[in-house]
């Protein structure tokens, strides 16, 4: 009764929800795109084989496509007789899904979360398998897998103490969806724990660890000629502001203004995570009386240049190469901050805000190493950066520790495909 209960609602709310959809694209055209996806009302694609098996993994937007990606290689590796299809929800998601594996994977917006369309979805792709990124539960979506006996995996599975709380509010709904799950592979004790509170069976969660720790490093090894060059020549130190949310990047700015009073040859590697603000972040910056080079007008860093925008996509890797020091965005907003490992990966000591809800665990285990440092507000930001900036010896100490911390924990991927192979037709001998 609480699902039926819930896709009333959801039927109810589906205009104000499509009205948002339009609202959004006034900023993003690519919210007003694929429309007929969002309600499973497209073809099946003709990429689709139904005389192969298909492995179906989900993950929202950028970061969990992302964190996807060494399981998708291995997936397809592994399995070269079946399908892959990748589900996410934002224009930038599926932007990542093509760069990252172009036609070798078929790939859509997941649907609302009403019944009809979760229906039509399913049996649309005739799914064998539906791995969940982390924290991505719908009740409908959940059930007409369950239906079609489509075994459900929540992979990289975390839930913060926030949403567990909001889980028991809900807990006619929320708990027999996570008693459908076939296997919950966490990130952590801590997140294995409250699944089961939340209604997990605790005899299908498992800690694996975080795909998360996998950095692909390697990806930006050759920078692109031009604009990357200049700001690696430039001999300036450079302080990436990755992943920043709106309401922060005014925070971020009036600290470097003060870094910039004790170290002049710095500059500010400023990366937003949304794209359609990119422009009200340059305005910002010129209003602020800081000037701005951007990456989109592919301009080269010059002496004059105090802050230069990353106001492109899929670069992230590239940027965090010139970086020294690395402040990850989401955290001076109650946003929760994004990947802190990304850089961590690179050698690079690494600074946010007190919002970390989304890499709580993670934080803590870089704090513990010494090799994150916790900032209030963005005078405590200001304070740590003007120590830092001269202190070589100990931006390299704190480089290091990160580092060395991503390198010892490579072990959730071999974790998890141990756990999926049980749910997964044997590869062919004959293949």
């Amino acid at each position: 009764m609480p699902r039926v209960l819930y896709s009333l609602l959801f039927i109810v709310l589906t205009p104000l929800i499509f009205v948002r959809l339009l609202v959004r694209s006034v900023k993003a055209p690519a919210y007003r795109r694929r429309i007929a996806e969002r309600f499973a009302l497209q073809w099946r694609p003709a990429e689709r084989d139904l005389s192969q098996p298909l492995l179906w993994i989900h993950a929202v937007s950028v970061g969990e496509t992302v964190a996807a990606a060494p399981l998708v290689r291995e997936l397809r590796h592994d399995y070269p007789d079946h399908q892959i299809l990748i589900t996410c929800m934002t224009p930038t998601g599926s932007a990542r899904v093509e760069s990252l594996f172009g036609d070798t994977v078929l790939h859509a917006y997941l649907p609302y979360d009403t019944a009809g369309a979760m229906k039509r979805f399913v049996k649309k792709f005739d799914p064998a398998l539906l791995i969940l990124m982390e924290t991505e539960l719908w009740p409908n979506l959940i059930h007409y897998c369950s239906k079609a006996e489509v075994p459900v995996v929540l992979a990289n599975a975390r839930l913060s103490a926030r949403s567990a709380r909001g889980y028991k509010r809900f807990g006619a709904l929320t708990r027999p969806m996570l008693q459908q799950l076939e296997l919950v592979a966490a990130q952590s004790q801590d997140d294995a724990e409250r699944l089961i509170c939340a209604g997990a069976n605790a005899d299908d969660v498992r800690v694996t660890g975080s795909l998360k720790f996998i950095v692909d490093v390697d990806k930006s090894a050759q920078l692109p000629a031009g604009v990357f060059d200049a700001i690696d020549d430039s001999n300036r130190v450079v302080i990436i502001a990755s992943s920043t949310r709106d309401g922060e990047e005014e925070k971020v700015l009036t600290a470097f203004k003060r870094v910039l009073e004790s170290h002049p040859n710095t500059v500010l590697l400023l990366v937003p995570r949304h794209p359609e603000r990119f422009d009200a972040v340059a305005t910002l910056v010129g209003r602020m009386g800081l000037r701005l080079g951007r990456r989109s007008k592919n301009d080269l860093l010059t002496e004059e240049m105090q802050v230069y925008l990353g106001d492109s996509m899929g670069e992230m890797m590239s940027y965090y190469r010139l970086a020294s020091i690395a402040f990850v965005g989401g955290s001076l907003v109650n946003t929760g901050c994004q990947n802190v490992l990304e850089p961590a990966a690179f050698g690079i000591p690494v600074v946010t805000g007190p919002s970390q809800f989304n890499f709580a665990t993670i934080c803590r285990q870089l704090e513990a190493e010494s090799a994150l440092r916790t900032v209030a507000n963005e005078k405590e930001l200001a304070d740590f950066l003007i120590d830092l900036i001269p202190d070589w010896a100990r931006q390299a100490e704190m480089g290091r520790r990160g580092k060395a911390l991503v390198e010892d924990n490579q072990d959730s991927l071999p974790a998890l495909l141990s756990l999926l192979e049980p749910l997964l037709a044997a590869p062919s001998s004959d293949a």
